[in-house]
């Protein structure tokens, strides 16, 4: 590990009144993998074809995921400040 990685996560730790250690195994714990993610993905298709009468574009999919990962981005940063 770098040290400016190593220094980050000791900032980010601190700053949540945590230790790097349990900073990273909530990490681990809370960031979906790939598979977990492409799971998620089918009943959210199929409950948008259901409310929708369609499923959305490819288009769609790829504007609310990068809506969702800027958000998800913000909550995590928010949860820092708080």
């Amino acid at each position: 590990m770098s040290v400016l990685a190593r220094d980050r996560l000791a900032q980010l730790a601190a700053e949540d009144g945590t230790t790097i250690r349990n900073l990273v195994e909530e990490l681990a714990r809370d960031t979906p993998t790939r598979a977990e993610y492409a799971a998620r993905a089918e009943p959210a298709r199929a409950e948008l074809s259901s409310a929708l009468g369609q499923a959305p574009s490819a288009e769609a999919e790829a504007r609310a995921r990068a809506l969702l990962e800027r958000l998800g981005g913000a909550q995590h940063g928010s949860q820092s400040a708080a």
